[in-house]
């Protein structure tokens, strides 16, 4: 596999990531929600092909039926939260305040969802006999690179169209979550 291959398949890869990222910036973006995610999402986009490596096929032919249906399910689950939770205001007229997706079960469940691809892109290395460290490690600069820029821009959007752009990056993480089952 040469590096072009490698840069295209990290490119892929961290799509998923860069969706996730720019909803989450919208409402979420201080320095270190930037740093936990971005380092979270590229630290699971490396570690997802390493375990795909390893992982036998009969491990990956049950893991490829049911991870889409559990990415989708909690993809949406946070998607459909966010978008609700910034859609309606309380009477003050202050934004209903909502649990930080960069932090805890949220912020792991996010990585692993948005990190599912990489298992059977791992796997697929595995078969074909080529090296899997660099890969890896491109493909996880590649997604925390891709996550940084996508919360930078999507909090520059939602600073100037306010809430819309939160429930509109809780629709995009939704979108993401149909997209897996298709």
């Amino acid at each position: 596999m040469n590096l072009l291959e490698i840069a295209l398949i990290a490119v892929a890869l961290g799509c998923d990531a860069f969706a996730v990222g720019m909803g989450v910036g919208a409402r979420f973006c201080n320095a270190r929600q930037i740093f936990r995610l971005s380092f979270h999402f590229g630290l699971f986009q490396f570690m997802m092909p390493l375990l795909g490596w390893f992982m036998g096929q009969n491990l990956v032919g049950v893991a490829s039926r049911w991870a889409p249906w559990i990415a989708f399910v909690l993809l949406f689950a946070i998607g459909a939260k966010m978008a609700g939770e910034s859609y309606f205001h309380k009477d003050s007229g202050e934004p209903v305040q909502c649990a930080d997706p960069t932090r805890g079960g949220r912020l792991v469940v996010l990585s692993l969802a948005t990190s599912i691809d990489a298992l059977g892109v791992g796997f697929s290395m595995g078969l074909m006999g080529s090296g899997l460290i660099f890969p890896a490690v491109w493909i996880g600069i590649t997604a925390g690179m891709m996550t940084w820029g996508a919360m930078r821009l999507g909090n520059r959007l939602s600073e100037k169209f306010g809430r819309w752009m939160e429930v509109a990056g809780g629709c995009i993480l939704m979108a993401i979550a149909v997209k897996l089952l298709l």
